[in-house]
């Protein structure tokens, strides 16, 4: 089977519409934005971790630190120390691949402890940011 040949010749025009931009590889596993308390002077260490290491994006706009997953927002309140804490559950956080964070945080040297749940195949990661906020990494499973 064999293309007919044109009758005028083609120009390729570039596209206007607006650009869709790619979803974020993490997610948080809350049913709203969160917000956890960090001392005054981690920013630094906080955007190193929480976009070098998790791949949050910065979010910018009102005078708190913020930090854009796929779904949510996660705020951060910078308070002076010392800090009080009314609850040390941890944060859920959905990444694609646990074993590529994992070497992520290996290279970097941060702690952390890797648990195994009840059911077979279910793994999460346990951890703290530079603030000392709780964190528990699972990997995000497709239906």
């Amino acid at each position: 089977m064999d293309l007919e040949p044109s009758t005028r010749p083609f120009t390729r025009q570039p596209d206007r519409r607006p650009r869709v931009p790619e979803p974020l590889p993490v997610r948080l596993v809350t049913i709203d934005d969160a917000t956890v308390p960090a001392a005054a002077g981690l920013e630094r260490q906080l955007d190193a971790f929480y976009v070098g290491v998790l791949g949050f994006a910065r979010d910018s706009g009102d005078d708190r630190i913020a930090y854009r997953a796929d779904n949510f927002t996660l705020h951060i309140d910078v308070k002076e120390p010392p800090l009080r804490r009314d609850d040390v559950r941890a944060l859920g956080v959905e990444v694609p691949s646990l074993a590529d964070l994992e070497l992520k945080l290996i290279e970097q040297q941060i702690d952390y402890t890797r648990q195994r749940g009840l059911l077979p195949g279910e793994e999460s990661i346990t951890l703290t940011d530079p603030a000392g906020n709780w964190l528990n990494v699972v990997d995000r499973r497709a239906v």
